[in-house]
């Protein structure tokens, strides 16, 4: 997913890098009004744990692969605006250090898997989470539900940026790019449930998205005892 160098034409490079940018902009004023800087160990943590993680390429049939994207984990985990951060230093690193995804491309990237992947995403899995039962059950299920989506709209987003620019008719990009990541999408729910169910279990306080009553008991909301 990862489009690199000569792929898509200068306006749609041009579009997608405005509207990165204005959405970088955002989350940056946002992370300045943190002052007690709380959410920067995070960030730095979060940042190097999805680098890392997308290191690692699970087969997933003729002859491709896929990888953890990780945005809408460090949306729920962070909020949606500081996990364009994230995805911003993880892209900017592979990018620069490992040519994974192209500099001109590098908006595109950030608009198809930061802001689809995470912030779209984040907002798919809260109308989730606020239908569905407060428990931990029910939470790590609407984020699993949520991240496949991530997965299947950023590769959306890239097919539509490819058939813009002439690359290949949308008829044949888009079913193939959504064929296969239908498929990581169902890895990319796996890792992130059990990566928030890791994080839920000893620290709870520290997710953005986690409801007071779950935080209290460690991820598991219980009703209260009746008075007397």
């Amino acid at each position: 997913m990862h489009i690199p160098d000569g792929f898509l034409s200068y306006d749609v490079c041009g579009a997608a890098y405005a509207a990165s940018a204005i959405a970088l902009g955002a989350a940056v004023k946002s992370a300045e009004k943190d002052d007690k800087g709380s959410y920067a160990p995070a960030l730095g943590v979060t940042a190097a744990f999805v680098f890392s993680a997308q290191m690692i390429n699970f087969p997933v049939g003729g002859g491709t692969s896929g990888h953890f994207l990780g945005a809408l984990f460090s949306a729920i985990t962070l909020g949606p605006l500081n996990s364009i951060l994230v995805m911003a230093v993880v892209l900017l690193i592979q990018c620069l250090m490992f040519a994974d995804g192209g500099v001109t491309a590098l908006g595109a990237n950030l608009f198809n898997m930061g802001l689809v992947g995470g912030v779209l995403s984040y907002v798919l899995f809260a109308g989730l989470k606020a239908i569905a039962p407060d428990n931990k059950k029910w939470f790590v299920l609407s984020a699993a539900a949520a991240a496949w989506f991530s997965v299947a709209a950023s590769s959306a987003c890239c097919a539509l940026e490819l058939a813009w620019s002439g690359v290949s008719p949308l008829n044949i990009v888009l079913p193939a790019m959504l064929s296969i990541h239908s498929v990581i999408g169902i890895g990319e729910a796996i890792v992130t449930a059990s990566a928030l169910s890791v994080v839920m279990a000893s620290r709870p306080d520290i997710i953005f998205a986690l409801t007071p009553s779950l935080v209290k008991i460690g991820g598991e909301a219980k009703p209260e005892r009746p008075a007397g």
